[in-house]
């Protein structure tokens, strides 16, 4: 079973902004949010609590000035172009320094557009790290909700598209503190494992580390599912057999001179973060061409239907994000260690 959260029942009414726009029904929120803005793109809308003053504020009004170059990394990450998304700057789990993570209530653009993120006084890149970490979520489309290999997907877009500003997140060092089970071969059912993120945390920095770039990985992964492994995500990239994935990531891990000290043990993150300079048109198209390709190597089809199928996702073409309903609840990123306050009922 998964550990995501539902949303406490509520009776009151949706206030209205200025202009009788609605305000989101956020995950846990309760207070009145303050619009801040909208992006230049009219993707991403910011609310703030106001109740925080000034240095809240202006973690929203950085997020705002930000948030167009994150959706465009998120886009090049998936290959896919996101719908639109509203975000709330509050005082999440009770902390104001990111700790208290990020929120959403469903893994695509129409159940999970709502999102929650922890203010960070004084550091608004750890503000825009937790959007994203969100807001890949919703690029999931439905696929990998709940589950360790999503969970430890979404982290990773944070870390290139937020700049390692959540490192204090870290999961991969209790993983080898308590052990090193397998979770290649295996999935965990869950997102609030810190041992299951920390391995798919380190054995994605080892795919990377290997010349396999997070716009092939993520679109490669949401194509599995639920049920995929890291494994099989090893044989789709590799052409390796999958039985190979666990032994030679524990040669890895051994081999590591300063053995695992944070979620990027084998120093893919410099590779990853390349993707993220790229332009958004750029970046799309080669997510595309990767995506496109995968799909087709996963299906058996022959080499001159995937150059045809290639040659198709070369042309430009404006696509709408496709809603997919996952199983609701609101789910929440946190450091290990950080607990939810009892505000939701499990």
């Amino acid at each position: 079973m998964n550990h995501r959260l539902k949303p406490p029942q509520s009776n009151k009414k949706t206030i209205a902004i200025a202009g009788d726009t609605p305000v989101p029904t956020w995950p846990s929120f309760q207070g009145t949010s303050q619009l801040v803005g909208t992006s230049p793109s009219g993707r991403v809308t910011v609310y703030v609590d106001p109740t925080l003053g000034d240095p809240a504020m202006q973690n929203a009004q950085d997020l705002l000035n930000d948030a167009d170059r994150v959706v465009n990394a998120n886009d090049g990450i998936f290959g896919t172009t996101g719908g639109n998304v509203s975000v709330v700057v509050f005082a999440l789990n009770n902390a104001t320094d990111g700790t208290g993570g990020a929120d959403h209530n469903g893994c695509d653009y129409t159940t999970g557009n709502a999102i929650e993120v922890d203010a960070s006084f004084g550091n608004s890149t750890r503000v825009s790290a937790l959007f994203e970490a969100e807001l890949s979520e919703c690029s999931m489309n439905g696929n990998l909700c709940g589950e360790s290999t999503g969970e430890a997907l979404s982290r990773w877009c944070a870390a290139v598209a937020g700049k390692n500003a959540l490192a204090d997140f870290a999961t991969a060092p209790q993983w080898i503190s308590d052990g090193m089970q397998d979770f290649v071969d295996n999935t965990d059912n869950t997102d609030q494992n810190a041992d299951s993120t920390g391995c798919g945390m380190a054995f994605l920095s080892w795919m990377i580390s290997q010349g396999h770039s997070l716009s092939q990985i993520a679109p490669a992964m949401v194509n599995q599912g639920d049920s995929g492994t890291f494994a099989q995500l090893y044989a789709n990239l590799t052409g390796d057999d999958a039985a190979n994935a666990w032994p030679n990531f524990q040669n890895a891990i051994n081999a590591l001179p300063n053995g695992v000290s944070n979620d990027d043990p084998f120093n893919g993150l410099p590779n990853a973060i390349q993707m993220a300079h790229l332009s958004p048109r750029s970046a799309e198209l080669v997510g595309r061409i990767f995506a496109s390709m995968i799909a087709d190597l996963t299906a058996g089809r022959h080499p001159d239907q995937i150059a045809a199928n290639v040659r198709t996702a070369m042309i430009p073409a404006a696509r709408a994000s496709v809603a997919t309903v996952c199983r609701p609840g609101s789910r929440r990123l946190l450091p290990p260690g950080k607990t939810v306050k009892k505000t939701k009922t499990a």
